[in-house]
């Protein structure tokens, strides 16, 4: 009785991703606003209610890995190399999964289209800080402190949010390694330069 579950199984994911990469294709190729969901299906051979049994709208065409990430991040702190500390897992661990995979061309192209489409830049905020709750938790699980601990809650939150200060800097990977040295180290200001009147 398992072998035909195991089909269905497959040939549903097989359908969600047609469906993710019909609408990526359609989206770098014309923008994300000129294309339909209609249009989706028909690229992917499906009907439009299919396509709505697997996605809610048009943002989540784009974002399909929902549950990859929050177990990346829980990972990245629960399995960090010994003598690595929380921030500095989630300090490589956002470079890895929110810079340095736009190397790839074909994710360049996807982070460009986030980028400058708003309405996925706003949606992609929102689906990443939604790990916010799961990522204190085995932060407060690693510390071996209350789940709602609230010290836990304030390291997932502003590790999250490094990702959105990146995606504005210039220089992405010294903005990240800057929010995280604050994170681990604590704000220290710098000493007034000579000129700045506060000689």
């Amino acid at each position: 009785m398992t072998t035909p579950v195991g089909r269905r199984e497959r040939k549903k994911a097989a359908t969600r991703q047609a469906l993710a990469d019909a609408a990526l294709n359609l989206f770098i190729e014309r923008g994300y606003d000129a294309v339909t969901l209609h249009e989706i299906a028909e690229a992917a051979d499906v009907s439009t209610t299919t396509l709505l049994k697997h996605f809610p709208g048009k943002e989540a065409l784009v974002f399909d890995e929902e549950a990859d990430q929050e177990a990346g991040l829980v990972a990245a702190v629960g399995e960090r190399a010994p003598g690595t500390t929380v921030p500095q897992a989630l300090c490589a661990h956002v470079k890895r999964v929110r810079i340095r995979a736009g190397s790839d061309a074909r994710y360049a192209d996807f982070l460009n289209l986030v980028k400058t489409t708003p309405a996925l830049s706003d949606y992609a905020h929102r689906m990443w800080m939604r790990h916010q709750d799961a990522l204190a938790r085995a932060i407060a699980q690693d510390l071996g402190v209350a789940p709602d601990d609230l010290r836990s809650a304030a390291l997932a939150r502003f590790a999250l949010e490094t990702s959105a200060l990146a995606q504005r800097a210039d220089d992405p990977e010294r903005a990240v390694d800057a929010a995280f040295d604050l994170l681990e180290n604590g704000w220290s200001a710098p000493a007034p330069q000579s000129g700045d009147g506060r000689d």
